[in-house]
């Protein structure tokens, strides 16, 4: 990049008072400026910088310097220039360059004694480091908001300015989705423009980051635009995902506002793209530009609705890799310099990537045969792929031969061109031919139609050559070499290339509006190296015009006097065949074409009324809909065809018929609009990028070097057989070429030349019936000059010394007549002949009416110290000799009032001498004094005359034509390099005469004879012609045949061509009428403009003024310009279809005489052949164009010429046009017509004027005028004493000339000085027209006063309640937005709203800007325009209505009341300012945030306090209410400022508003405080105006004149503007909520709220500052109450103090967990884990807890019994945490971030030796969770789904803890397992939320600490890890081999078991079936006694006690059994699985 520190500049003289100066610095067309400073010796050490791309430094660039005074209130503000050659950097790129006391320049290019001290130094650019070892994470999808190339729908895109704009990217991340992976820690990196910015690292998978990143740029838009955003989400041990996007485009977006608004985003992985979407990523970007807002998102950063928002599409999802492969054949004609072979390479420049061929040595013909591969990303990121030829002579590539670019737009289609299926396709080119150019470039404020290529990447002027290559784009995996050579088979692509003989042929018709040069002047035609006189390596070629000289015209302009004899030319040139590809491109053309011209006249038709609007617009859908009349060539078949040609051809089939539907389908609305939508869809498909044919260059030559040019592309004039539709729109036909200067060359905003041309070009086959005019015969001379000198009085060849016996024109050697040769194909016809070019002989000064003429005589000092005659007595001003004046005759046709007298009027003695020193070389004086002095060697006198025109019979180009039918033969007398005559002179001293004979064709070949006029006529080409046609190959064909043309080193020198010239017989005359009505919108710092203003009419070489008019704003001429008996050579048909141009220009002429020109205009004249169907033509509005680009105005007239006829003779058109007053006035059918309006003008007051004493307002329109009086105590009091200026003019009907209005405040000083200070210009009244007899018209009142007593009746006194309310201001808020859903429903908030506006309150459409009363207009210095300063504003209002012209008649009411005193203003108001909070401001410090606070200024009252700053933030919540008392309209302006607070340097300015008071103070809208919803006397929302509601009405009634409406309390009804109103209209049921006022109050505010009143409001204000003026800075949301202090007190202020967080305990209790994958392997073939849970809250993982670990877990079970708590402070009303914290130890303040209530908890298992394996996370939103499962079966992944699938009945139950305090359940644990989420386990948990007070009553420990309360939680029972074996080694080995063998051991078992039932079956069948047979008697008693003594003896010691008691049958053993029960209850307490015996 190029750096240039500005240091200090000197002002001298020093200005009083002193400037306030700023320097401006130009660098190729871009300018930066420093800041403005104050003083004679100002210091900036300021540093700007410029980007210098892929465009290295040039030995001829430079800085251009401008020293401006910014504080001048002159127009003038320029102090000095200087230029800085950067040569010593490109030499010494590493060195500094100092400059110091530069001097600038004067607009004279004088040198001053200003000066100024700089450096300059050439920096390089380091690229962004894409370096990192870490993991991908993710990235965006690519092309966020790629600009489409054409958006239905949207607005036309504006051209792209080349100055540099500033703009601002804003890019905020808020939130990750279901980013895929395990444990990540992620954090997005973003590269805004090649700045890097990084967000906080988070944890989890769904992270949420609220951060947002601004970036700023000053930038020309199309490197703009060519900027990246870079999203990366990364994580922070490797890299995951990466992405690119493409900045929003300043014109047509698909995103509304230039902005991606909330958009989720997916995001993929580049290395596996396969892989689709990996998680989303949610941003808004928004790209703005000056002017633009950004738009308003009052949603909280997070909100659970968003889970629901559409997710982004991109069609580059995955990431498209491509390699674009070049192959490279050769080249051909490379040429740089004269006699000097080239060592040409070819380099490719690609996204800044630089590819280059090898090196061929010493040849203008290289091959290269090489392949050149760049590897790409779909759609590229480039837009121009550059190529430049450069010599390398010894592989050092120093110049650069010559460079083309190829846009990949033209060569490739992404599909959007079309809305249909069409899908587009890749880049692809050739093989085809590139034509380079080199040297000088256009200038680059002339714009050429069609073309969107930038400045940087233009080409030269000069041709160098072609290329032959070919692209090819491949999609593979893998990636070739990047260079590679071809085989020999694949260069048969370039012999395939058959060439073609071209003909060019070039009539000049006419050369007029040309500065005076004072040398002869030809013009050369060039169509690649063919026809460039100056390369001798080429075969001659008649290419160049005959030598003519430039003549007045009488006017100011010169013109060359070709008339009837016109020069042609006739280029012959070898090419490819490209027919089919040029007659598809001509084709297209004509259709574009055709739809631009009924554009044009679409946009001419001002009235949407005119009649002939309708059916124009018919016909062009008409025509569009049938866009062609012939087919469009099929390329999808033809042989020569390339792949790009056929899907070009296919794209644009499918646009036509696109744009023919659309066209059936239009409908006549915002037809404009449509239409130029319609054209640039067209003209996106039109540039054909493989024209192998360069561009017909025609160059002014003048002095043998090219001076200006125009380029003619080649396809606008080819021939084709096809037919007329399929040539070029040119071909053949008639047209007007403007010539420019190269950049940097020619006088600045002039045109060189107005070239009219007739151009064909075509294969010769083509050219047998050649005739571009329909008459005029082409004659073929050979010409040269015989040349005598006179020696010894006798003229002879003797005396010719140096100069040859015959030679050319300019005196160079020729041949002599006998040396010529007739070319092949033609023979002499007649001898030579003697025809002296009178052409040459014409006396410059014929068209003028009076000559001065001087002449020097000259005297030195002799040795005696005597004066004598100098040895050259008679010289001109600058030395040269000239004819003595007692010999110098007056010219035949002039005569000489006054004889030769000295010159007395300038610094001479009384005799008129001037003396002086003389200097050699020249022995002549430099300065010349007027007092002789002794050592003065030389003196001089001037003798002057003036000659004056003798008016003969015929006019002055009658004269010249006579002259130049003389047929005198004869010699003509002078010398070269001066004028030659006729008429030998005495001191001739050489003459000449010129040969001319005459060739004529010999026998019909099949073309044009004039393309056999090949070569010098000194040669016989015929034999060497057919030699090289036979030969010739298909490559360099024309290389070869210039060689065998190529002369000897030794012999160089022109050839000998002959001139061709088309002859006319006679010419056909015509009449000129010109109808000019009158100019508009000229705006001008005099006090009276615009002064002198007249009209100067020019059509070819004639020209006319109109009457000078005086000062007016919009000068009316109504005049006619007729231009009789003017004559023109070409056929009348042809003069129709291509009539010359008629160029209208407005001067202004001041009161000393002097002429400026203002801007000038053209157009094509209606051409009449016919006068009996003449119609007079419509005036149309054209603008004026100045300084060849800027419309500065617009002139309404209209042009006819019409043929003279014998009906002409007849119906002479000039008896139709009145005469009046010495002039022609407009015919009454196209005179405008006028009516009696009266305009009045409210004038208010002036507004923000500085440094004026006694302004007055001066208002101007049409002729008429108006002027108020002087303010005189305007400090005191800046309101006019008037209040209305009445004004009736004539105005035009028809809105079309409406004119605009003027305003000037002009400044009255002492001794009668009168300066204007600032203007406004009003360009439409039609806003402004209305109906003064319409009866529900009320006029603008100003706000009245009530009376002073009975404010006392209705006020009250402010008093604080002694209670806290349940709701707050900041609830209506919340309530206005939407955004949040209370904890608790407030049932009354319908009672108590605000509405939130996302704009300005003036921008609001409904209020009118609040300019109902007045309006505000800015005052300008001078014609406003993008930077233009506002000097002041003027309030006031119009009114426009119709006025009798009968003085008898009614006059209409007045629209305006007159108040003869404006006696309560200035007025006493006290303001509150409510400053709410603020969004996305712009960060100031270098952590990305800023410090911000508020400052208040109001007149010269400043508040605010620095110290209460909102640190670390970029959306700070103020909640700040400020208290000031003003006079308005004194001090109207309120400026609010937000300022970053910095400790050490001074605070910066972050942005500013500026709200007018006096607009809501006047405003009938009640903007001075806004109405709320209720009338509350006492209560949280209590009213705050000055009146009641009551009041409030009677006062609004009485503002728009209504009686005051009359309350009825028995009914509860007002009678009010004629109609009743009820109460219970309005409250059908009454009213439950508390604090409502009275009935009468309530029914007065319901009325209100119908009158289209302020309501209570919030406004969202943009903030801008002054280093970027017109970019948004960010918004503040406040409110302006303003309370008269005449009305009383007003009611209290409203409390917004910023809510503050409630602190909460959350305590989570982990039971156990289920379920959980098992990771650890053992020895025994299951897996075990040794669980543990971790948990923490989001935001806050400093406090992570862990649980302690359960160890050998081979279920998935897990217990724990183990409490987390943790800490938070929660916004109840934005469903937040809030956490304040600093980020540093050395930081300031802490920063206070947001972020939602999200618990996470993650399950783990635990290893020794190796990192932990995760087994599974659940994250729960405290505000929105799940309802937990009962049971762990009940346990689902479906729970955690946001939002499911499946019906609302199914749906899981989601709540708030906030709410529901506690909850106990299980939930699911998740884990991503191969690209999807599943089931991981599941964990019990008790979630309980406390506040802080609840805490404290019932406290709790971490884990099991003490206090161990609520509940008391004990260790789990878990087996020891050591025992665990011992313990239950049963279990452990079930749990072991169970799962693995399962079904086995069941089956083992069941067998097992049938096999013991069988064995048990089998052993007791034989006794069962022998009891069953024998069947023995039992007794019963006795088994039950041997029962119980059996266990008795079982459970005592001794054995032997048992004994059988039989005694007693019927006793039963229940002592016994009872005597059992205590020994079973031990046994139960050791084995608790045997039952207790029950009683």
């Amino acid at each position: 990049m190029l750096r240039l520190v500005v240091e200090s500049a000197n002002i001298n003289p020093p200005l009083i008072p002193p400037p306030r100066p700023c320097v401006t610095v130009y660098f190729r067309d871009i300018k930066r400026r420093t800041r403005e400073t104050e003083g004679n010796n100002p210091t900036w050490n300021e540093t700007v910088i410029w980007h210098l791309w892929n465009r290295p430094l040039k030995n001829d660039s430079f800085l251009q310097i401008i020293l401006r005074d910014m504080g001048s209130i002159k127009k003038e503000r320029f102090m000095g220039l200087a230029t800085i050659m950067l040569t010593p950097l490109v030499k010494k790129p590493r060195e500094v360059l100092f400059v110091k006391d530069l001097t600038l320049l004067n607009h004279s290019m004088k040198p001053t004694e200003c000066t100024v001290t700089l450096q300059v130094a050439l920096m390089t650019h380091q690229d962004i480091e894409k370096t990192g070892d870490e993991d991908l994470l993710g990235t965006a999808t690519r092309e966020a908001a790629k600009q489409k190339l054409m958006v239905p729908g949207s607005a036309i895109p504006k051209a792209l300015s080349s100055k540099p704009e500033h703009f601002q990217v804003r890019v905020k991340i808020f939130e990750a989705r279901q980013l895929m992976g395990n444990n990540l820690n992620p954090m997005v990196k973003l590269v805004i423009g090649g700045h890097q910015q990084r967000t906080r690292i988070k944890m989890g998978n769904n992270p949420f980051f609220d951060e947002i990143f601004f970036q700023n740029f000053y930038e020309v838009p199309a490197k703009f635009f060519d900027e990246i955003i870079l999203i990366q989400v990364r994580s922070q041990t490797r890299w995951k995902k990466n992405g690119d996007w493409r900045l929003v485009s300043h014109g047509p977006s698909a995103s509304p506002g230039h902005t991606l608004l909330r958009t989720w985003l997916g995001l993929c992985q580049p290395n596996e793209p396969n892989n689709g979407v990996r998680g989303y990523l949610k941003v808004t970007i928004c790209a703005l530009g000056v002017g633009d807002q950004a738009l308003v998102d009052q949603r909280l950063p997070y909100g659970v609705k968003d889970a629901t928002t559409q997710i982004f599409k991109s069609t580059v999802v995955p990431v498209k890799v491509a390699y674009l492969q070049f192959f490279i054949y050769c080249a051909e004609d490379l040429h740089l310099k004269k006699h000097y072979s080239v060592s040409p390479a070819l380099e490719v420049e690609l996204i800044g990537e630089k590819l280059k061929t090898n090196v061929q040595n010493h040849t203008e013909n290289p091959i290269w045969n090489q392949i050149l591969t760049f590897q790409i990303q779909l759609p590229c990121l480039s837009s121009y792929i550059r190529f430049r030829v450069l010599d390398c002579p010894r592989n050092n590539c120093r110049d650069e031969i010559g460079t083309v670019s190829l846009s990949l737009n033209q060569i490739s289609s992404t599909g959007a061109e079309t809305e249909g299926m069409y899908s587009g396709f890749l880049p692809c080119f050739g093989p085809s031919f590139l034509t380079l150019y080199g040297g000088k470039k256009a200038p680059f404020r002339i714009q050429e139609e069609g073309t969107i290529i930038p400045h940087s990447v233009k080409d030269g002027l000069a041709y160098r050559g072609r290329v032959f290559l070919e692209v090819v784009t491949q999609i593979k995996s893998r990636q070739d070499s990047r260079m590679k050579d071809l085989s020999n088979e694949v260069t048969s692509v370039e012999k395939q290339q058959y060439r073609q003989k071209y003909g060019l042929c070039v009539i000049f018709l006419s050369c007029t509006m040309m500065p005076n040069f004072k040398d002869l002047i030809q013009f050369e035609v060039s169509i690649g190296h063919y026809g460039n006189k100056m390369d001798l390596s080429y075969k001659p070629l008649v290419s160049t015009t005959q030598y003519s000289p430039v003549i007045y015209d009488g006017n100011i302009y010169h013109y060359v006097p070709w008339y009837n004899t016109k020069p042609v030319v006739a280029v012959t040139s070898y090419w490819e065949d490209v027919s089919v590809r040029m007659n598809c491109l001509n084709l297209l053309h004509f259709t574009r074409d055709r739809l631009k011209a009924n554009l044009d006249t679409l946009k001419s038709m001002r009235n949407p009324r005119d009649p002939a609007l309708l059916p124009h617009w018919e016909k062009l859908r008409r025509e569009l809909a049938r866009p062609l009349p012939c087919p469009l060539p099929c390329m999808t078949d033809h042989h020569k065809a390339t792949d790009l040609d056929r899907k070009r051809w296919q794209l644009r089939s499918f646009l036509l018929q696109e744009l023919a539907q659309k066209a059936r389908e239009a409908k006549p609305r915002d037809m404009v609009a449509t239409v130029e939508g319609w054209l640039y869809r067209l003209n996106a498909v039109l540039p054909e990028p493989q024209v192998s044919l360069p561009d017909v260059m025609i160059w002014l030559m003048s002095k043998e070097q090219r001076v200006a040019y125009a380029q003619v592309p080649a396809h606008s004039i080819l021939f084709s057989p096809t037919g007329a539709l399929y040539s070029g729109r040119f071909c053949g036909k008639t047209q007007t070429l403007l010539l420019q200067y190269p950049e940097g060359e020619g006088p600045k905003d002039t045109l060189p030349a107005h070239l009219r041309v007739c151009m064909w070009l075509g294969n010769v086959m083509d050219s047998k019936h050649l005739q571009l005019l329909r008459q005029g015969e082409v004659v073929v001379y050979a010409e040269t000059y015989e040349n005598q000198a006179k020696n010894k009085d006798q003229w002879g060849q003797q005396g010719l010394s140096r100069c040859p016996n015959f030679s050319d024109v300019m005196g160079r050697k020729a041949l002599p007549k006998e040396d010529f040769k007739a070319p092949h194909g033609w023979h002499w016809q007649g001898q030579w002949r003697v025809e002296p070019q009178r052409r040459l002989l014409l006396d410059t000064d014929i068209n003028k009416s009076q000559v001065l003429e001087e002449v020097y005589e000259n005297q030195y000092r002799n040795t005696m110290g005597a004066w004598v005659p100098a040895a050259v007595p008679n010289t001109d001003m600058d030395g040269h000799a000239m004819e003595a004046r007692e010999s110098m005759k007056c010219p035949q046709g002039w005569y000489i009032k006054k004889n030769w007298t000295v010159e007395l009027n300038h610094a001479v003695d009384n005799e008129g001498w001037e003396y002086g020193v003389g200097i050699q070389p020249s022995g002549l004086p430099r300065v010349w004094n007027s007092v002789e002095k002794t050592y003065y060697s030389h003196r001089r006198r001037r003798w002057a005359r003036v000659r004056y025109r003798n008016h003969g019979e015929l006019s002055h180009e009658q004269e010249t034509l006579s002259f130049l039918q003389l047929k005198e033969q004869g010699w003509e007398y002078g010398t070269f390099g001066s004028k030659f005559h006729l008429n030998p002179q005495p001191q001739s001293q050489f003459r000449r005469r010129c040969w001319h004979r005459r060739l004529a064709p010999d026998k019909d070949k099949g073309i044009a004879p004039i393309f056999c006029l090949e070569g010098s006529l000194a040669m016989d080409l015929k034999e060497q012609t057919e030699k090289e046609v036979d030969r010739a190959p298909s490559r360099s064909l024309s290389k070869r045949l210039g060689d065998a043309w190529r002369p000897a080193p030794e012999d160089i020198q022109l050839p000998n061509l002959p001139f061709i010239y088309c002859i006319f017989d006679k010419p056909h005359y015509y009449q000129l009428f010109c109808y000019i009505y009158q100019a508009r919108n000229l705006m001008s710092n005099q006090i009276h403009s615009f002064q002198g203003p007249f009209i100067r009419l020019i059509f070819l070489n004639h020209s006319q003024c109109t009457q000078t008019l005086r000062s007016s704003a919009a000068p009316t001429w109504a005049q006619t310009l007729i231009f009789q008996h003017l004559f023109l050579y070409e056929n009348p048909q042809d003069t129709k279809e291509s009539p010359p141009l008629v160029m209208l220009e407005l001067w202004q002429r001041s009161s000393q005489g002097k002429e400026s020109l203002w801007g000038r205009t053209m157009w094509s004249p209606v051409v009449w052949l016919d006068v009996q169907n003449r119609i007079l033509p419509p005036m149309r509005w054209h603008p004026l164009v100045k300084e060849l680009g800027n419309e500065e105005g617009e002139i309404l007239a209209s042009c006819e010429l019409i043929l003279e006829t014998e009906s002409l003779r007849e119906r002479m058109p000039i008896l139709s046009v009145p005469w009046k007053n010495g002039v022609y006035t407009l015919p009454k059918s196209i005179e405008p017509t006028l009516k009696k309006m009266a305009i009045e003008i409210l004038v208010w007051g002036l507004r923000n004027m500085k440094q004026v004493r006694a302004p007055q307002l001066l208002v101007e329109c049409w002729e008429e005028s108006l002027q108020t009086e002087p303010i005189r105590g305007f400090q005191t009091n800046p309101n006019f004493t008037e209040s209305v200026l009445f004004l009736t003019l004539f105005m035009p009907t028809e809105e079309a000339y409406a004119l605009p209005l003027m305003l000037k405040v002009v400044d009255n000083w002492d001794f009668g000085q009168q300066t204007v200070v600032g203007q406004a210009s009003i360009d439409s009244l039609q806003p402004y027209f209305c109906d003064p007899w319409a009866e529900d018209y009320m006029p603008p009142r100003r706000p009245s006063t009530l009376l002073g007593y009975l404010y006392g009746k209705f006020w009250f006194k402010s008093s604080k309640d002694e209670y806290e309310h349940e709701v707050d201001w900041w609830s209506k808020l919340f309530w206005a937005t939407g955004d949040l859903q209370q904890p608790f429903k407030y049932k009354y908030k319908d009672y108590h709203t605000l509405k939130v506006y996302d704009c300005e309150l003036e921008a609001v459409p409904e209020f009118q800007g609040l300019q109902d009363f007045c309006q505000t207009f800015k005052l300008y210095q001078e014609q406003p325009k993008l930077d233009s300063p506002v000097v002041g504003e003027f309030k006031g209002l119009f009114r426009v209505y119709p006025f009798p012209e009968n003085p008898e008649a009614p006059k209409p009411p007045r629209q305006f009341m007159v108040w003869p005193q404006k006696e309560d203003f200035p007025q006493q108001c006290l303001v509150r300012v409510y400053v709410v909070r603020a969004i996305n401001l712009q960060p100031q410090d270098l952590n990305g945030l800023c410090d911000p606070y508020v400052i208040l200024k109001l007149g010269k009252t400043t508040c605010g306090n620095r110290d209460k700053y909102q640190p670390n933030t970029l959306d700070p919540i103020f909640g700040t209410m400020f208290e000031l008392s003003c006079t308005i309209p004194l001090e109207k302006d309120l400026e609010i400022q937000l300022y970053d607070f910095d400790l050490l340097s001074p605070d910066d300015k972050i942005g500013a508003t500026i709200i007018d008071l006096e607009n809501r103070l006047l405003s009938g809208f009640g903007a001075c405080c806004g109405l709320s919803k209720s009338y509350c006397p006492s209560g949280p929302f209590r009213w705050r105006d000055q009146m009641p509601p009551s009041f409030l009405l009677e006062r609004h009634a009485k503002r728009k004149g209504l009686p005051p409406p009359l309350f009825n309390t028995e009914d509860d009804s007002v009678f009010y503007n004629g109609k009743k109103f009820k109460l219970q209209s309005f409250e059908p049921k009454p009213p439950t909520a508390h604090y409502l006022g009275p009935k009468k109050e309530r029914l007065a505010l319901y009325l209100l709220h119908t009158q289209g009143l302020v309501p209570e409001h919030v406004e969202t204000r943009t903030l801008y500052t002054d280093s970027q003026p017109g970019i948004d800075q960010g918004k503040v949301q406040m409110w302006v109450d303003i309370f008269p202090t005449e009305l009383g007190p007003p009611g209290p202020p409203v409390d917004i103090k910023p809510r503050t967080p409630k602190r909460y305990e959350l305590r989570c209790i982990i039971w156990k967990t289920a379920q959980v994958d098992l990771k650890d392997s053992t020895f025994s073939p299951e897996n075990l884990s040794d669980i543990y849970v971790k948990g923490w809250l989001f935001g806050l993982e400093k406090d992570m807890q862990k649980t302690d670990i359960h160890y050998y877990s081979v279920t998935g079970e897990g217990n724990f019994n183990w409490r987390f708590i943790f800490t938070l402070d929660y916004l109840m009303a934005e469903h937040v945490c809030v956490l304040s914290q600093k980020d540093y130890i050395w930081s300031l303040d802490p920063t206070v971030m947001k972020f939602p209530a999200r618990l996470i908890i993650q399950v783990w298992d635990n290893d020794i030796f190796t990192s932990d394996d995760f087994l599974g996370v659940l994250e729960l939103d405290l505000s929105d969770m799940p309802f937990p499962a009962r049971h762990a079966n009940l346990c689902s992944i479906r729970m955690m789904d946001a939002d499911p699938k499946w019906p609302y009945l199914l749906q899981h139950k989601r709540f708030s803890l906030f709410k529901k305090k506690t909850v106990t359940g299980w939930w699911p644990c998740q884990v991503l397992d191969g690209g999807k989420w599943r089931l991981s386990g599941k964990v019990k948990m008790t979630l309980e939320i406390l506040s802080e007070k609840e805490a404290l009553i019932r406290p709790a420990g971490r884990g099991q600490s003490e206090p161990n309360q609520y509940p008391t939680l004990h260790p789990p029972l878990r087996n020891e890890k050591w025992f665990l074996w011992f313990r239950s080694p049963l279990q452990n080995i079930f749990h072991i081999f169970w799962k693995r063998y399962r079904f086995k051991m069941i089956i083992f078992l069941m067998i097992v078991i049938i096999g013991l039932l069988l064995f048990n079956f089998i052993y007791s069948a034989p006794n069962y079936l022998a009891m069953s047979w024998i069947k023995p008697e039992l007794r019963l008693n006795a088994p039950i006694k041997i029962y119980a003594n059996i266990i008795s003896s079982s459970n005592t010691s001794n054995a032997n006690s048992s004994i059988l008691t039989t005694q007693h049958p019927n006793i039963k053993p229940m002592n016994e059994l009872k005597l059992l029960q205590g020994p079973m209850n031990h046994l139960q307490d050791i084995f608790p699985e045997l039952p207790v015996p029950q009683d």
